[in-house]
């Protein structure tokens, strides 16, 4: 278990990330959640990353309400994912330690963290079955 105290994202992150644009649609990344079978993805502009969008934020469309008892799928699934990602998201750096990804993947109730190297340039995305991976690589030794 000491071990796990000094591992870094570096060594745990997915390096191969696929990213979607502001203007994709929700039925589009309804299609690739289900493709990739990932929880998020980071939301680029320009090869700059300006927020998130997960499966919670499709969720969230379809929630009923007072007003709203019964959502229209065609038209909600047709809307931007501008319209729904989070753009104010949170990052770490390949150095930050998984002890840390761990406090916040807890604090903040998510299930994955965007990667910028220290030019905020997209190098990875760390989740919470990395963390489960690192932690178990590192109780074996």
């Amino acid at each position: 278990m000491y071990k796990f105290l000094e591992q870094t994202v570096d060594g745990y992150m997915t390096r191969s990330v696929r990213t979607v644009r502001r203007d994709h649609d929700l039925l589009e990344l309804s299609t690739m959640f289900e493709t990739d079978d990932f929880n998020s993805y980071p939301v680029e502009d320009d090869g700059q990353v300006v927020g998130i969008v997960t499966k919670f934020d499709i969720l969230k469309c379809f929630a009923f309400t007072p007003s709203q008892i019964l959502p229209r799928y065609r038209d909600l699934m047709s809307r931007k994912i501008r319209d729904v990602m989070t753009p104010e998201f949170i990052y770490v750096s390949p150095d930050t330690r998984l002890t840390r990804v761990l406090q916040i993947m807890v604090e903040h109730r998510i299930r994955s963290i965007i990667v910028l190297d220290g030019a905020e340039k997209l190098v990875g995305i760390i989740t919470r079955e990395d963390v489960v991976a690192a932690l178990k690589a590192t109780a074996r030794d």
